[in-house]
């Protein structure tokens, strides 16, 4: 059993599950969201999603490294709980550390259209990281298992 998120998830015969069911995770989180404020994340991701070709999950497999790295220090100090339980227990330090991964990229990606979405959503990003928590927990850990 691999000892790290990294060493999981990035396992060449492992990654192309785990970016699919982190996609799942963020499919899942975005149809959750309701309200005025759920409106505009909904809209948001599907003009990503108009991107053509894969784009979200081809952006969770590009991302997957920075997103396992981040995740790795929390994995370590889990214990028995379970993982989405952790995360939850510290939701600013854990959304902080996979916002940076997500701030970085879209500062430099080349897709203008995305990089806009992105800035348009990023005000409420950190209260949507924070609400996927226990849901992202889970799926790593199954994935981690």
């Amino acid at each position: 059993m691999s000892t790290t998120v990294s060493e999981a998830l990035l396992e060449p015969s492992r990654r192309p599950v785990a970016v699919t069911a982190l996609t799942d995770v963020v499919d899942a989180e975005v149809a959750d969201k309701s309200g005025i404020g759920g409106v505009a994340v909904k809209a948001g991701y599907a003009t990503v999603k108009k991107l053509g070709g894969g784009f979200v999950q081809r952006a969770t497999d590009r991302l997957l490294p920075q997103f396992a790295t981040a995740l790795d220090p929390f994995w370590a100090t889990k214990g028995d709980r379970p993982f989405g339980d952790h995360l939850a227990s510290q939701p600013e330090t854990v959304a902080d550390a996979l916002l940076a991964v997500t701030d970085a990229r879209a500062a430099s990606t080349s897709h203008a259209s995305a990089a806009k979405v992105y800035g348009s959503l990023r005000g409420k990003a950190k209260d949507h990281v924070v609400a996927a928590l226990p849901r992202l927990g889970a799926a790593v850990e199954r994935l981690v298992r």
